[in-house]
């Protein structure tokens, strides 16, 4: 059975995703899990990611904190109102997650400086193409994997929302990160169905 890790996931959306495809699935952070499927506690690691990347994982995938890497924050830190060494702390633990012992490997994030200070990403992403009707632009760094496709484009629909609605993300507001966080189910289910059924090939060939 192929072992998948979640990096940086305490909500369990995507390693839930795989383990209904019967992956042998865990994710890992420093805050418990509040998934509400599968409660067993052993699919959950709370510990720094580092400390597990040599457990010999067939697929990671991570969702580093953007909170020091998005463009739209870069500003605190060319203005002075942020430590510029909490950036290269945030750059340097994307580095070592891409460079795991692991064989497939996406990284993910929004519009960030990890382009400019690592590399460009393969692909780039928004919810509407995954049932979503929200815009919020998503990167992804690929090893071994192919890019996603689309399953349930609804940009027509977006489009036609408030936006407040369909920019959802901007209108949270600061002090709610967790929710500004959340990862998007299409986007996991995909990531699953794609993904898992790509390693899984690679063991018929």
């Amino acid at each position: 059975m192929k072992k998948v890790l979640i990096a940086c996931e305490y909500s369990g959306i995507v390693r839930d995703e795989f383990l209904k495809k019967g992956f042998d699935a865990y994710s890992c952070d420093i805050l418990d899990c509040e998934s509400q499927y599968n409660q067993d506690s052993k699919r959950h690691f709370k510990c720094d990611v580092l400390e597990i990347l040599d457990q010999e994982w067939d697929l990671m995938v991570a969702h580093p904190p953007c909170t020091h890497l998005s463009v739209s924050g870069a500003r605190w830190f060319t203005e002075g109102k942020k430590p510029m060494y909490l950036r290269d702390e945030a750059i340097d633990f994307v580095k070592k997650l891409m460079d795991a012992p692991i064989e497939h490997i996406a990284i993910e994030n929004p519009v960030s400086v990890i382009s400019s200070y690592i590399r460009k990403s393969d692909q780039m992403i928004n919810p509407y193409q995954f049932g979503h009707k929200e815009y919020k632009r998503t990167c992804l760094w690929l090893k071994n994997l192919p890019k996603l496709i689309e399953t349930n484009n609804v940009k027509e629909e977006t489009d036609k929302l408030h936006p407040k609605d369909k920019h959802r993300i901007w209108w949270i507001g600061g002090g709610k990160g967790k929710e500004r966080s959340k990862f998007y189910p299409g986007i996991a289910k995909a990531m699953a169905n794609q993904w898992g059924d790509h390693i899984l090939k690679g063991m018929e060939i």
